[in-house]
């Protein structure tokens, strides 16, 4: 891993959160995520899965974390089931985890090798009553392929079918959904990452470049600050793609006169950061892009301001519609009678402005957490607003990373340049 070591007082806490919403004697069994083959002998880079990195810091693949808060013994409370390591693994694959390394990097004491997990959960299984398996309930997952708590939970259950079975993930939504400090740190540190990359960027684009070649400054700068890269692909999407909402061939000259939107953002120990600016690639806005830069970003501000505690994100969207509605009005692009006619399951709005304007992020982009319940302090948001004119072969989108306080909001990306003045400024230093 390219980032400094975490404090292991980070998954200490988070496992004694998870043990605390679990149900008397019950044992749950997290898995690491398959490393995903390409072709011939070639592997995708490996992935850790969130859940057992949330827990355990292990960030290694064959790995698998056994919670069991009222074990007959205090040394099968937490275990750790690790892929053995040897001299012959170091030469071909690297540094592998040592039982005493594991033990450091997630305050667990017991550490097993992998060949001792079967032996060792027939050991303490029957003590339990409910296991608390692990599964992708994101709402939007793609289930296609099944994965190593997929083929784990077909195991399990056909091994040990009298226990009652139980999910974890719905727990784990609602504890990943509010950061511990060293959590926020992480996340912090991703977006100043991130903001290095705007600093850099921003110096480059002139007319002639190619989208990609923005991209790679983007990896460069990621890359040489402890970034692993990309916390997702990447959107850099100049004139008329920037009303594409997912282009991402990112293969086009940026052209005099034209907007640039990019939406991407650094990852750093596996946390997320997620950043939109839209800039004129000749370092001038027109009239006109000014006119709803200006838009957007006055509904950026505005629904910044209402992000805090005791919001549902329902009736936060709802209110964001109203805004956004408001300025299209100004703009023109909507009339009043558009409005008033409008279908409530499809505002009139949404003919510029058809996504969401925020989300969680955290560990995942896209991060867990519920929709439905008032929003706490300690979540983390983005806030997204954009208005897509495709006559005008223009796309406008903001994005910043809000922390949701006690008392309201930090913007842990306020030090990037976001003002029309700033853009400006940077891009002719």
């Amino acid at each position: 891993m390219k980032y400094l070591p975490i404090n292991n007082n980070l998954f200490v806490k988070n496992r004694v959160k998870f043990a605390k919403a679990l149900k008397p004697k019950s044992l749950a069994i997290f898995n690491s995520n398959d490393i995903m083959p390409t072709n011939a002998d070639g592997t995708m880079p490996f992935r850790q899965n969130n859940d057992i990195f949330y827990l355990s810091g292990v960030d290694q693949e064959e790995s698998i974390l056994v919670i069991f808060p009222d074990a007959p013994m205090e040394k099968y409370k937490e275990m750790l089931f690790l892929k053995e390591t040897n001299d012959e693994i170091a030469i071909w694959e690297g540094e592998k985890l040592t039982k005493e390394a594991a033990e450091k990097t997630s305050g667990i004491k017991t550490v097993f090798w992998l060949k001792d997990f079967e032996k060792t959960l027939n050991a303490i299984i029957y003590e339990a009553e409910n296991i608390y398996l692990n599964d992708n309930e994101h709402l939007r997952a793609d289930t296609t392929v099944q994965t190593r708590d997929d083929r784990f939970r077909d195991w399990l259950t056909k091994e040990y079918p009298n226990h009652n079975y139980e999910r974890s993930a719905p727990i784990l939504h609602k504890l990943r959904a509010i950061k511990e400090p060293e959590e926020i740190e992480l996340m912090q540190q991703a977006c100043n990452i991130t903001g290095k990359a705007v600093d850099r960027i921003l110096k480059f684009i002139k007319p002639g470049v190619m989208e990609f070649e923005i991209q790679a400054e983007i990896m460069h700068e990621f890359l040489r600050n402890r970034s692993r890269g990309f916390a997702y692909e990447p959107i850099l999407a100049s004139g008329f793609n920037a009303c594409v909402l997912h282009y991402v061939q990112n293969n086009q000259e940026c052209k005099d006169g034209d907007l640039i939107l990019m939406d991407f953002g650094a990852e750093y120990a596996n946390y997320a950061s997620d950043l939109t600016r839209t800039v004129p690639v000749n370092g001038k806005f027109t009239e006109r892009q000014k006119e709803v830069y200006t838009a957007v970003l006055t509904v950026m501000k505005q629904a910044t301001a209402i992000l805090r505690p005791g919001i549902t994100l329902h009736e936060y969207h709802k209110k964001v519609g109203e805004m956004m509605t408001e300025q299209l009005l100004k703009l023109g692009l909507l009339s009043q009678e558009e409005v008033k006619n409008e279908n409530p399951d499809w505002p009139a709005y949404k003919k510029y402005f058809m996504h969401g304007t925020s989300h969680y992020i955290g560990l995942d982009v896209h991060d867990v957490g519920s929709w439905y319940e008032p929003i706490e302090a300690g979540a983390v948001f983005t806030v997204e607003p954009g208005i897509y004119i495709r006559e005008e072969n223009m796309g406008i989108r903001l994005e910043n990373d809000i922390l949701i306080t006690e008392d309201g909001h930090k913007d842990l990306m306020g030090h990037i340049p976001l003002e029309i003045e700033e853009i400006e400024a940077a891009m002719n230093a």
